[in-house]
């Protein structure tokens, strides 16, 4: 059964569940050096080792691609271009602008957006297989116009590669693991070297991230996924129901309710244990909930919003559009009775790619905006620069830079 706490129960959950990357890191240290220093070579061997990989290479045909695209269901296409519309149309909203504009007489300011060279993707295929993360992570590269885009993935399932087909992907790799990010981090022979490596995976995909973080650029650290949930009168199955969507993902998942009322606590208690009985992820779920969830009740919703401001939440589940205004912290935020966070993982547009363990309190999740760089550009006529003279010498001067103050007396003292 879920825990019912009160609000001082909080506390223990607000000190995080914090995975044990320490441990992680010391067990990737080694497969990382071995993949930058004998390449393909370590790479192969770790994909035998630890995935069960029989190929000579990791690089995955573009006939077992094709092989996998048509024997897709008609149902599950349609299904992968509903989802593919809204992702790509929400992706092209978030795209960062180019301007320039004349923000004083002689001075033009502005950017321009140009795409990273190549991104990889790695998609996890643990417990659960996720094509709808190839969506995710793929087509906002597309929007931004990355040029060489890649995937990895350990044990890809037919339809992790039809959706790789049916998206336009050729470079898909059979491999996972730290030894995947080692690869696109350093490059090998067969794997090219990467700009930035987005997408989930398991601790040791996390830790591989974090050691090579400056090396390469990558979206965030991932840990155990999460759900906060903030309702005073809402229908005790759907909250349930939504809890249970977050607690089937892994052990080490976390749903929690924040309300006001002890009778919706109880009954949303009773509503998980109903749902359990016929749920076919319950030996996961049951875990999650008993080890990591908990309801807690609290004076107001406003101090419910505090808490989860506080908790930096993966995912956000708030009743209506009045609370969003204190809103601080949150990976993604769903609003209303059927927002559940189910329709954002799979269609409804915005990136499952999110953070967590209050990484949220930093930013938001994976977006288009991840696969470009934003540029600034200036333009300055001589009468511009003549007006920003005196403030520019004098500045400049202050910290003892006398090249930077004669760069510009030179032209505007001729």
């Amino acid at each position: 059964m879920i825990r019912i706490l009160p609000k001082a129960g909080m506390a223990r959950l607000l000190g995080r569940r914090k995975a044990r990357l320490a441990e992680a890191e010391a067990v990737v240290r080694p497969i990382l050096e071995a993949v930058r220093t004998r390449g393909d070579k370590a790479l192969i061997e770790y994909a035998r080792r630890l995935d069960g990989f029989d190929r000579n290479k990791v690089a995955v045909p573009e006939a077992d691609l094709e092989r996998a695209c048509l024997s897709l269901a008609p149902a599950f296409r349609d299904a992968v271009s509903t989802a593919a519309a809204n992702i790509r149309a929400f992706a092209k909203m978030q795209l960062p602008e180019e301007w320039v504009r004349e923000v004083s007489p002689g001075l033009h300011l502005g950017q321009v957006v140009r795409p990273l060279d190549t991104v990889a993707a790695y998609i996890p295929a643990g417990r659960y297989p996720l094509p709808s993360t190839m969506m995710m992570t793929v087509i906002p590269a597309q929007v931004a116009g990355v040029p060489n885009i890649c995937v990895a993935c350990p044990r890809p399932v037919p339809e992790i590669l039809g959706v790789a087909r049916l998206l336009g992907v050729r470079n898909v790799f059979q491999m996972g693991g730290a030894q995947a990010i080692a690869a696109f981090a350093y490059g090998t022979r067969t794997v090219p070297r990467a700009d930035r490596i987005v997408g989930p995976g398991n601790i040791y995909v996390a830790a591989a991230k974090k050691l090579l973080a400056g090396h390469v650029g990558i979206d965030f650290v991932a840990g155990p996924t999460e759900i906060l949930i903030i309702s005073a009168d809402g229908e005790p199955r759907h909250l349930a129901a939504d809890m249970l969507a977050q607690a089937e993902h892994d052990v080490d998942a976390a749903a929690i309710l924040l309300t006001t009322s002890k009778r919706l606590a109880n009954s949303v208690a009773k509503e998980i244990e109903r749902q359990l009985a016929d749920l076919p992820t319950a030996s996961v779920a049951r875990q999650s909930i008993q080890r990591n969830s908990a309801i807690i009740v609290v004076g107001s919703l406003e101090e419910a919003v505090d808490l989860s401001n506080r908790f930096a939440p993966e995912h956000l589940s708030i009743p209506d559009d009045r609370l969003l205004a204190r809103v601080q912290h949150a990976g993604s935020v769903f609003i209303g009775p059927f927002s559940t966070e189910a329709a954002g993982d799979y269609a409804s547009g915005p990136n499952h790619v999110l953070p967590t363990g209050g990484v949220a309190r930093l930013r938001g999740g994976l977006s288009v905006a991840d696969y470009v760089k934003v540029i600034s550009v200036q333009r300055l006529s001589r009468e511009a620069l003549t007006t920003l003279a005196p403030a520019v010498t004098t500045l400049a001067r202050a910290e003892g830079l006398e090249g930077h103050a004669r760069s510009v007396e030179v032209r505007t003292n001729a």
